[in-house]
């Protein structure tokens, strides 16, 4: 499992740093075979409709709005093709509104605007799946409105150095969802977060399996997985270790700590690891809950001082 979601930090320090693609437009729509100078030149070339948008190897200051349709945003070499520290509307370099939305292999790193909300992706409407997508050094991942007929899926992507909980604003976090149907998060890595929660969602159903938190060199940190306002689905198979630098350790996996707006029944967490950094101790419970609804607690392998289960 680490090996799978640890490709993107495994590519050579040369290859992510290359600046521009040799010959060529750095943003091509497969369909017709033709390059754009600008993503948004690419984007907007599709109008209504649908297709594929693939981008070179590169360092890019680029960002675009989707408003339309069906697109896929794809890296010619996963890995190397890196958005970097410009945002569209404030607020991230993909920003998108059609129907679905793609994302494969990108980097997104840099990004900050004025409202401290800087993402790599903002989705504001539709469905979107991110694959094999490494997302690093920002105030925030991947940002959501809420959508509640919108469907997230992740998989196999990585997390790293994101979030924040300064200047007197709210908190931005690794990956923040609105109100989704559904999102779901498989085989990923959370690291070395700056502030807020790894994951904070406000979707009624949520799934996350086989991914890795590690929380050793955060800074100021706080849940590890926030299911804002309750929530059921799936947590299981993936590993936690809680670090030292924490806003808030007094759980690793919060249930409708923000109010009681989606049925948490049924929502099963089991087959986990949970432990604390090495030389750590101190009281910290894996699971604790507000909604009061029948959830699943099961077989979770915890550090001694973890406690497996709280109502609050």
């Amino acid at each position: 499992m680490l090996l799978s979601v640890a490709v993107l930090a495994a590519i050579p320090a040369g290859a992510l740093l290359a600046q521009s693609a040799p010959g060529g437009a750095p943003f091509t729509v497969v369909e017709t075979g033709k390059g754009y100078d600008h993503l948004q030149d690419a984007i907007n070339s599709l109008g209504e409709g649908d297709g594929t948008i693939r981008i070179a190897p590169g360092t890019w200051h680029d960002c675009g709005v989707q408003p339309h349709g069906n697109v896929t945003y794809v890296a010619a070499v996963p890995g190397q093709a890196i958005f970097d520290g410009k945002v569209c509307e404030e607020k991230a370099a993909l920003v998108m509104r059609g129907q679905s939305m793609r994302v494969e292999g990108l980097v997104f790193q840099n990004m900050r605007a004025f409202d401290a909300n800087g993402a790599g992706i903002r989705l504001e409407r539709g469905d979107l799946t991110v694959r094999e997508a490494w997302f690093r050094d920002s105030e925030q991942g991947i940002l959501s409105a809420n959508f509640p007929a919108g469907h997230v899926v992740i998989e196999q992507s990585t997390f790293t150095r994101l979030g924040r909980c300064d200047r007197g604003l709210s908190c931005a976090h690794s990956l923040y969802f609105g109100d989704e149907a559904s999102v779901v998060i498989r085989r990923s890595r959370f690291e070395q977060g700056t502030g807020g929660h790894y994951v904070k969602s406000h979707a009624g159903r949520i799934e996350v399996t086989d991914s890795s938190f590690d929380d050793s060199r955060g800074h100021t940190t706080n849940y590890m997985i926030d299911l804002s306002i309750g929530a059921t689905g799936l947590i299981s198979g993936n590993w936690f270790v809680q670090g030292r630098d924490k806003e808030n350790y007094s759980t690793f996996i919060a249930n409708a700590a923000e109010g009681h707006e989606h049925s948490a029944d049924g929502l099963t967490i089991t087959g986990n690891t949970a432990r604390l950094v090495p030389g750590l101790s101190r009281p910290t419970v894996f699971v604790a809950d507000w909604s009061g609804d029948r959830i699943t607690v099961g077989n979770n392998a915890l550090d001694p001082g973890i406690a497996r289960f709280e109502r609050r």
